[in-house]
């Protein structure tokens, strides 16, 4: 199972984001939306977002409590 997370650099909500997510047993796969124009005007304002497949999770900040709801369902992954 692997999460996607949109973030950049200098950004302490995606730093929180990250922190959170490493507790869990889950692969991480993180893109700076700096690196490519069209992710920055996408998700500026709106990081750090965290994505499973298409489907968006979270943005701004991970709730924990949600997270671990949808790993112990099994609904997300």
């Amino acid at each position: 199972m692997k999460l996607t997370i949109y973030s950049k650099k200098d950004c302490h909500l995606c730093e929180e984001a990250k922190s959170v997510l490493a507790k869990y047993p889950v692969e991480i796969e993180e893109i700076d939306i700096e690196t490519d124009p069209q992710l920055f005007e996408k998700y500026r304002y709106e990081i750090p977002v965290i994505f499973l497949d298409d489907r968006k999770l979270f943005k701004y900040r991970v709730d924990e409590k949600k997270l671990q709801q949808l790993i112990r369902s099994g609904r997300a992954f």
